[in-house]
């Protein structure tokens, strides 16, 4: 189960309300205008102009509190420099590859390990990432005609996008090999049956195997029982099906994985 529900927010040519001064207020203000968003720094002002969001940056808790109701009494998310009880919203440390953006967050527990994290991952991915997204959504009509069902595609997206496939997302040659991939062989179907007998109830105890059968299916065929924090390592987009402890699974196109129980 995770706490917070992480999205990205669009503001370009948007007004943002930013209130206070200091180190803090100013980190708001260029995180704003790095992402195009307009800075207000009234109230009044950012609510009538139809901001949806606020960023407040005092040193006054009592203040900080009361603006911040009256920001979310005026339906505006809102996020209080150190005060995360008061947060609608927390600001996660962002590794830059636009259009592609990792987001390191932890629920406002520590700015510093989540910035550690960060850099971690920024010896991780190539500056080439962002010029590999962008070719693929120009590709985007493309990869319909060639594959028209979706599993079709996911599937050949996730042979070339998976280590050492061709469009290796941690290689920096990848970005210029998306023309050779989309003339090479057709990818073989994507319809494959996985069945997965679970060792305990556990997500920590399945395999490296297991885990990315998880990640790759388009359906998951499980039995009543199979605990939600096994469920979650499923694409958010994957169908799930309940059956009977025992029971015969029934048929779906594309990469389908059975999960049973432990000792079944």
């Amino acid at each position: 189960m995770i706490d917070t529900l992480p999205l990205f927010h669009r503001i370009a040519g948007q007004p943002v309300v930013v209130l206070g001064s200091g180190e803090a207020a100013e980190a708001k203000r260029r995180l704003v205008e790095r992402a195009g968003g307009l800075v207000i720094d009234d109230i009044q002002e950012g609510i009538d102009k139809g901001a949806r969001l606020a960023f407040i940056a005092y040193e006054n808790a009592e203040a900080a509190s009361g603006d911040a109701i009256r920001l979310r009494c005026a339906g505006l998310l809102v996020n209080v420099t150190d005060q995360p009880d008061l947060c609608d919203f927390v600001v996660p440390s962002i590794l830059d590859r636009a259009p592609v953006l990792v987001a390191v967050g932890t629920g406002g527990a520590s700015a510093g390990l989540a910035k550690a994290l960060r850099l971690r991952l920024e010896a991780l991915l190539p500056q080439s990432l962002g010029r590999l997204a962008d070719g693929l959504f120009a590709a985007r009509q493309e990869l319909r005609t060639r594959w028209p069902r979706a599993s079709d595609r996911r599937h050949a997206l996730d042979a070339a996008l998976a280590e050492g496939g061709l469009l290796d997302p941690l290689d920096e040659a990848s970005a210029g090999a998306l023309d050779a991939w989309l003339e090479s062989p057709d990818v073989p179907s994507a319809d494959t049956v996985t069945e997965v007998l679970l060792s305990s109830d556990d997500p920590d105890d399945l395999t490296l195997r297991q885990a990315r059968a998880l990640g790759r299916a388009d359906a998951v065929i499980h039995e009543t029982g199979v605990p939600s924090a096994v469920l979650d390592r499923l694409r958010a987009d994957a169908v799930r099906v309940a059956i009977e402890v025992g029971a015969s699974a029934p048929e779906f196109p594309g990469n389908i994985v059975i999960l049973r129980r432990p000792g079944i």
